[in-house]
């Protein structure tokens, strides 16, 4: 493929998705899709990011939605790209990620199995955030004891936590009030899919507090929006609070093929040309590289 977009050396992509499969806990497992496959088609997407000066890509997808280290660690030898993978349990999607043990365990013991990845590593790969969820606002106790595991595994690790937040800007706020009860810093929290959430006072109140607002699932049709929330923060002084990916891929296990696998290269081609060239190395290399350090 042509390069058709600018480079920034060291760039990475912080949410994105190789392979994801929704059939529920109780019955994810690698014996439901064939790896080769997935690797024959990830491959050449991940190859792609090489020319616009990407060097790592976060792979989201949580245990128990079709997390796969051994597939991951093949791919980032095969492509030269960075893959990170993630511990933790996403309580989203009305809760198809929440094994059994989850929902009987407390916080300190789910955190424990966390911090036992984060030693053990994943098939190969060492989980470098913690990945979760809340299923909506107001928070439901489950919700309230996966944030907490995340919380103290992330004291534990120093793992920053990455959640996907449904209920917006309230839900994300309700989070940061369980990290400070339990003394983790706000800094090591990124609210995911925070361009879900329309009213900017929320954004601006979480960054203010020193919490990560990530603005992904870009792609053409959101790219205006998406445009807006990063510009929005940039004139309040916050760009610096922002991260910015796409959520894109992945392999649909359960689909033919794979259904419809979306490259990664549309923030590149489409997306930062929008915006000025001095924002590009903020929110691609320096935020990342305070985000996850």
């Amino acid at each position: 493929m042509a390069q058709s977009g600018p480079t920034v050396p060291g760039n990475v992509l912080v949410h994105e998705h190789i392979l994801v499969d929704f059939i529920g806990a109780a019955k994810a497992s690698p014996s439901r899709y064939d790896a080769d496959e997935v690797f024959r088609l990830a491959k050449p997407k991940l190859e792609e990011l090489k020319q616009f000066g990407c060097v790592r890509l976060h792979e989201c997808t949580p245990n128990y939605l079709g997390r796969d280290g051994r597939l991951c660690a093949r791919l980032q030898e095969a492509s030269g790209i960075e893959i990170w993978t993630n511990t933790g349990i996403y309580g989203a999607a009305n809760r198809s990620g929440v094994p059994e043990f989850a929902k009987q365990e407390s916080a300190r013991e789910l955190a424990k199995r966390y911090v036992a990845e984060w030693k053990g590593g994943i098939n190969g790969l060492k989980p470098r955030f913690i990945k979760t969820a809340v299923n909506g606002y107001p928070l439901e106790p489950l919700d309230r004891k996966l944030v907490e595991a995340a919380a103290i595994a992330c004291l534990e690790t120093g793992l920053p936590i990455a959640s996907h937040t449904n209920g917006g800007g309230p839900a994300a706020e309700a989070q940061l009030e369980i990290l400070a009860g339990l003394h983790c810093p706000a800094s090591k929290f990124i609210w995911v899919h925070a361009h879900s959430e329309k009213d900017h006072k929320f954004h601006e109140a979480v960054a203010r507090a020193g919490a990560w607002v990530e603005f992904d699932g870009i792609s053409e049709s959101s790219a205006q929006w998406h445009r807006e929330c990063v510009e929005w923060m940039q004139g309040r002084g916050l760009l610096r609070q922002v991260l910015i990916s796409q959520d894109a891929g992945w392999y649909h296990v359960g689909e033919k093929g794979g259904g419809d696998y979306r490259g990664y290269t549309y923030l590149y081609s489409g997306f930062l040309p929008l915006l000025p060239s001095p924002y590009w190395r903020t929110l691609l290399v320096e935020n990342p590289g305070r985000a996850f350090a």
